[in-house]
């Protein structure tokens, strides 16, 4: 394993990161998420990524108490939550958003079911147009004064609105954002390489990103349709269906194909691929992946082998075949 800064804080995180979406408390029971867990820690990962919203807090349940199970020593492992969407079906005005109360009312429930006495990682999950940014700052500074949380960042947020939070937590000697969760893979660039570009050295920003492979999509398991035991294909999820397939215009599944073709050129999975030229941004502190099974989990780790064999023409390729 390698391990990467988190921006220009001390804390070093595995390059390879699993985090819980979709598959924990829905896809997956104890017994399956225990399996994987475990084998993430003996490969060297060292942070579970995690939401309240995640199966509406079922995930932070069932990862919770597989980390108790193995035993895990607490100083060797960090753990995320996020809030902003609530753990609820269908939440009151005080059971999401990034208010004071209730940013800190999820903390509290996140380290009950995560079984943990503080979150190392806890992340505002979508900027709030009803909240000030001002009152989710002190919220977040006064967590991490009273212990319960390590470093607090901000996930899908704009540079211009990571930018205020810096401003505020400046202005008024509070601790600022120290990370941001967006979308990145070869189909998705456009925010982490273009929006954030100068907020890396200006802030000291590390991301955690999510989606290296595009929920799927640069597997190529979507090529000839969507299997019934499919992310794309479960309940609940047909937002995440459209987005991930585009249409005619976007080009997004013939631009998966040609990527698969040249993976199948290398004798290589296109998972691994896709992953490993995510590591390659100098600026990606840890890429989260999500496996159901192993096998998948497995194969995923190959990605540092296989980015440290792939030579500089052979990602021009890959690149220009993926290009919008």
């Amino acid at each position: 394993m390698q391990y990467r800064r988190l921006g220009s804080s001390g804390l070093q995180l595995s390059a390879l990161s699993f985090g819980a979406w979709v598959t924990f408390g829905n896809q997956l029971g104890r017994s399956a998420a225990r399996e994987l867990i475990a084998l993430a820690w003996d490969n060297g990962i060292n942070f579970f990524d995690n939401a309240e919203t995640y199966a509406n807090g079922e995930a932070e349940r069932v990862m919770g108490d597989v980390l108790a199970d193995l035993r895990l020593p607490r100083d060797g492992w960090c753990v995320s939550s996020k809030v902003f969407f609530g753990s609820v079906e269908h939440p009151r005005p005080t059971q999401k958003g990034l208010s004071r109360k209730h940013v800190v009312d999820a903390c509290h429930a996140a380290l009950k079911r995560l079984r943990v006495d503080y979150l190392d990682l806890y992340y505002c999950h979508r900027p709030d147009p009803d909240t000030p940014i001002a009152e989710t700052v002190l919220a977040m500074d006064g967590l991490i004064r009273q212990g319960k949380v390590l470093y607090w960042g901000t996930s899908e947020w704009s540079a211009d609105q990571i930018r205020d939070a810096h401003a505020i937590a400046r202005a008024h000697h509070l601790h600022a954002p120290t990370m941001e969760q967006p979308e990145y893979n070869l189909l998705h660039r456009e925010r982490v390489e273009v929006e954030y570009a100068d907020l890396y050295a200006d802030l000291g920003m590390g991301t955690t990103i999510w989606s290296p492979l595009a929920s799927g999509l640069l597997t190529g398991k979507y090529n000839q349709g969507v299997p019934q035991d499919s992310r794309l294909a479960q309940e609940g999820y047909s937002w995440l269906k459209q987005g991930v397939l585009g249409d005619a215009k976007s080009g997004r599944m013939n631009r998966a194909r040609r990527f698969c073709a040249i993976a199948a050129e290398l004798g290589v999975a296109p998972a691994p691929l896709a992953i490993a030229w995510c590591l390659r941004n100098p600026n990606v502190s840890c890429v989260l992946l999500g496996a159901s099974r192993a096998a998948q989990l497995t194969q995923n780790l190959e990605a540092l082998a296989i980015g440290a064999a792939v030579d500089e023409p052979t990602w021009e390729r890959i690149e220009a075949a993926t290009a919008a």
